[in-house]
């Protein structure tokens, strides 16, 4: 039995709306839900789904609409109760004193906070591209953790924030500190010495954790967004941060990462950072550097990336990663065993892509296909957080239904030798992601011994110990069911491919002089940079009001704009809008 649910008028974020919908779904009586905006392109996804209403095509793009397939029409109310309780509570305050800091326009929130220097916007892309205009012409720096918004309006953004001294971090940005301050979906990591700019959040994720196993910290880390170092963006947000970087007094040591970046782009970076001040790790991802250079270190996983980040703070020698995996049991090399892994980091899968043709000889792309980054010869590498997994659907980082549901199909498989997965903790992660696993992977774990046979589980976790989770909390329910546990993804592939009988072996790299050559520096660091690097942001938060919350944890001052579509969520309108105020706004 189909319900339709239209709350008018009531708009709501769709991280927001995702969560609500995962919790809904597990409900009894509850064969499948969506709660979206009732925008046009929402519509289509209800209607792939089978949950497409008369009622549904009559709503707008600024009503909420709740479809619900139920066993008896008596659950709707028990629907609708738990739908207002929940978003009730993600309109409070954290504060307790909501008036004083949620506003509804930009003249409200530039009154409340006229010194505010970062706008942290997490709407629809479709609108995001314009709000963060308007955060430029108000002299702010931007941070765009929205995706879906076209490359043309980012080079537009980030050009003219590049002209006004200011910083452009996404779109599709999911991680940032600032003054040792989380920003989104991000850990809590100590304060430190470190400085990191990277395109991928999950990159900076982990190699910022790593440094906080380490015993170290991070004093700023810059995400610039994935597309930064493509051809046409070409890398202004990256080189704009590198030079702040390097005029940053509290930062002793840069490491820099990417995913694959366009080469002409990688090439302009490194240039500039053959003339550095300051000792330099940079790793794009996917290139396997078999030297260093003095005060210049080239490599070739995040996890190395992070170790030798901190043997420069502290004076150290550098060297390799001198560990290995120690292990009971496993399978021989004949026994033809593979592994399956399923992420939700996409920089982690691809590393663990990286690594794994490496060392068993892939070569090529690999069985690169759509919705893939391995599927060749039984070896399977999915990054779950990709967009043909999450239209629609809660990310897996907060919902672990799809990789049980894969974890499961990969059981079928005789060859199947280790199961590979990843935990990332953090703010805006699931606050129990071990222990929603754990039954699913018991099952999977007792239906195998039925059989007779044997599959390994290896996890790691990108988390620390200030993380709200409990890392060692989520590290025990893991380990106590038997899954092997590593303190970084490489460690945890390393692994994965020594139970399988392909032992990783890491190279000794050989330190060469560094031929210094001058770089061309085009303007100096603004004072508004250097500003925002150097004490905690003042910030005003559209959207998802939890970033607001954690903001304040840290004693930031924030101000929440609660945003809802202009001129009804009308595309055209806001363009008519938009170009009055001065901006081409593509609105794709």
């Amino acid at each position: 039995m189909i319900k339709t649910i239209i709350r008018k008028g009531s708009y709501q974020d769709s991280v927001v709306l995702m969560l609500l919908t995962n919790k809904i779904s597990s409900m009894p009586g509850i064969h499948k839900v969506s709660i979206m905006m009732a925008t046009p392109a929402n519509k289509d996804l209800f209607k792939a789904s089978g949950l497409d209403t008369s009622e549904l095509m009559e709503a707008q793009s600024n009503d909420m609409a709740i479809v619900v397939d139920v066993e008896s029409e008596e659950i709707i109310g028990q629907v609708l109760k738990e739908a207002e309780e929940f978003l009730n509570n993600q309109s409070k305050s954290s504060s307790g004193n909501e008036e004083k800091h949620i506003v509804s326009s930009w003249e409200q929130a530039i009154k409340r906070m006229p010194d505010a220097n970062l706008a942290v916007l997490s709407i629809p892309g479709m609108y995001a591209a314009a709000e963060a205009d308007r955060a430029l012409d108000e002299n702010l720096n931007v941070f765009i953790f929205s995706d879906n918004v076209s490359k043309k309006d980012e080079i537009y953004l980030k050009q003219k924030a590049h002209e006004r001294g200011l910083l452009v971090m996404g779109p599709d940005c999911g991680t940032g500190i600032i003054k040792g301050v989380p920003i989104a979906f991000t850990n809590h990591v100590r304060m430190g010495k470190i400085g990191v700019i990277g395109a991928s959040g999950t990159g900076i994720q982990e190699v910022t954790t790593i440094i906080d196993h380490l015993g170290e910290g991070v004093a700023n880390a810059i995400g610039t967004g994935g597309r930064d170092l493509s051809g046409e963006v070409g890398g202004i947000t990256m080189l704009d941060a590198i030079d702040a970087m390097e005029k940053d007094p509290q930062v002793e040591v840069v490491v820099i990462l990417s995913k694959p970046p366009a080469k002409e782009v990688r090439d302009v970076i490194v240039n500039r950072l053959w003339d550095y001040e300051k000792p330099v790790v940079t790793l794009f991802l996917g290139e396997k550097p078999e030297i260093h250079e003095e005060n210049f270190y080239h490599a070739c996983t995040l996890d190395e990336a992070a170790r030798i980040a901190v043997s420069l703070v502290r004076n150290e020698e550098i060297t390799k990663d001198t560990w290995k995996p120690e292990l009971q049991g496993g399978f021989k090399k004949e026994d033809h065993k593979t592994i399956k892994g399923y992420y939700s980091g996409g920089t982690l899968a691809a590393e663990a892509v990286m690594l794994i043709k490496d060392t068993i000889g892939i070569t090529g792309a690999g069985g690169k296909q759509e919705g893939y980054l391995l599927n060749t010869q039984g070896y399977t590498i999915i990054d779950l957080g990709d967009d043909i997994y999450t239209v629609g659907k809660p990310h897996p980082m907060i919902d672990p239904s799809n990789r049980i549901s894969c974890m499961k199909q990969a059981l079928e498989e005789e060859q199947t030798g280790v199961i590979l997965f990843d935990l990332v903790l953090g703010y805006g992660s699931h606050e129990d992601m071990a222990g929603v696993l754990v039954p699913g992977i018991l099952d999977m774990m007792g239906q195998v011994k039925k059989q007779g046979r044997k599959v390994y589980f290896v996890a790691t976790i990108c988390g620390t110990r200030g993380d709200m989770q409990n890392y060692d909390l989520q590290k025990k329910k893991l380990e106590d069911i038997g899954v092997i546990l590593c303190t970084s993804n490489k460690r945890a592939v390393e692994t994965a491919l020594s139970l399988i009988g392909h032992p990783y072996v890491e190279k000794e790299k050989t330190i060469l002089p560094r031929e210094k050559m001058k770089a061309d520096k085009d303007h100096a660091v603004s004072e508004k940079v250097m500003e925002l690097l150097g004490q905690k942001p003042r910030v005003i938060n559209i959207g998802l009001k939890g970033f607001a919350d954690v903001l304040e944890e840290f004693s930031c001052k924030v101000v929440q704009y609660q945003w809802t579509p202009p001129a009804g969520g009308d595309l055209e309108m806001i363009k008519a809008l938009q170009y009055l105020r001065g901006y081409k706004f593509s609105g794709q």
